[in-house]
């Protein structure tokens, strides 16, 4: 004969509070490993923040393109870095350098003097680049913030042209929200509102990767906007597609002084032919 044994009514109470704290599976507790980290603050973004996450470093993709026998060491920099040794810099041979300007139409960076003066008094060629935002305003609106808030050029020798810094998302999802051909709408108006206030085409800072996912691989800008390619590793790799070779490729994150190091294609004469237009 079977004998049924009660469970005690504190065991009981114990269970059910138990199943009301645990999360269902699927669900991102606190102490769920796999719990989504919390976005970054906006105005924090800057140039190939994403590179590591997304491309990561040392890989290589097919298609590599050369680069020529010289090259041109430069820098690029945002309000992390805070007060640059920009003396330093240059005397490790660094002779050119871009700093941020803006993000979206609502943030400017907090350290913009001293890294755009700085840099141009130790004897750089320097210019400024804007972080898209391309799911908040329009790239009208975020063109003439940039050109209004240190985006601008002058035929001095000593100022490069604008850089469209369109990359991954670090707020949120990868494309912004936009569909490819959405995106190259919005980097088009962005592109010729900068043109038509400064005269100058912009270069377009991206990843080969990001560019293939959220433009489509779009060629049409390839013949009127110099490229900067971000690739961490020993070769630059694969293009996105319509452009033949690279003007600027930022080839660390890691680098002395500054992490962010580039290589421009070219001696210091293809800088200044870039400054002068």
């Amino acid at each position: 004969m079977r004998v049924r044994r009660s469970v005690p009514t504190s065991l009981l109470a114990g269970l059910a509070a138990t199943a009301l704290v645990l999360p269902l599976a699927g669900q991102a507790g606190a102490a769920d490993p796999g719990a989504r980290a919390a976005a970054p603050a906006r105005g924090t973004a800057h140039m190939g923040m994403g590179v590591l996450k997304h491309d990561g470093r040392g890989a290589t993709a097919s298609g590599g393109v050369s680069a020529l026998a010289a090259q041109t060491e430069g820098v690029d920099v945002a309000s992390h870095q805070g007060n640059v040794a920009w003396s330093t810099l240059w005397n490790s041979g660094v002779k050119w350098a871009y700093v941020k300007a803006t993000e979206g139409t609502y943030y400017k960076n907090t350290y913009f003097t001293q890294q755009y003066n700085g840099s141009y008094n130790v004897g750089m060629i320097r210019g400024t680049y804007h972080f898209a935002t391309p799911d908040t305003t329009t790239g009208t609106a975020q063109a003439d913030y940039f050109v209004n808030n240190g985006g601008g050029w002058s035929k001095d020798g000593r100022t490069l042209p604008g850089v469209l810094d369109i990359e991954w998302n670090p707020y949120g999802a990868t494309c912004y929200g936009k569909t490819q051909s959405g995106m190259v709408t919005w980097i088009r108006d962005f592109l010729n509102r900068y043109k038509a206030r400064t005269g100058r085409d912009a270069v377009i800072y991206t990843a080969t990767s990001w560019w293939k996912q959220c433009t489509g691989n779009y060629s049409g800008f390839a013949a009127t906007n110099p490229l900067w390619i971000a690739r961490y590793a020993s070769e630059v790799g694969e293009l996105p597609s319509g452009w033949p070779y690279y003007t600027m490729w930022q080839y660390t994150s890691s680098g002395p002084t500054v992490g962010d190091h580039n290589h421009f294609n070219g001696d210091l004469s293809r800088v200044q032919a870039l400054a002068n237009g």
